[in-house]
């Protein structure tokens, strides 16, 4: 069943809402198996790899700290990725892909 946007998903026993730009709307509710649902199901990554997790542990945990995503600067110093790497990684990039598969809300600013 295709996704569509704004609606509710069972991801396991969690119930997800994804706003009208399949955002996490209930970010409290993220765990690695939503990830997993969102990434696969969002932006077509059917196995996340120990990469996927690099980038998407390090903007949940700055998301959970800042209650933002993190600039684009600085999540390739921190990561290590090129922002290539990160586009072959997410092929929505850094804010349309790895913030949403992070459980982020639609960063602002430039990422």
């Amino acid at each position: 069943m295709p996704v569509k946007c704004p609606g509710e998903y069972k991801v396991d026993d969690v119930t997800i809402i994804l706003d009208e730009e399949c955002f996490l709307s209930n970010p409290e509710v993220w765990n690695e198996k939503v990830a997993e649902w969102m990434a696969r199901e969002l932006e077509g990554i059917q196995k996340m790899t120990e990469d996927h997790w690099k980038v998407v542990k390090y903007l949940r945990e700055y998301w959970e700290t800042y209650g933002v995503c993190p600039p684009i600067k600085m999540l390739l110093k921190e990561t290590g990725f090129t922002l290539e790497q990160i586009y072959q990684l997410f092929p929505s990039g850094p804010a349309n892909g790895a913030c949403k598969v992070a459980g982020a809300p639609k960063p602002t600013g430039c990422v």
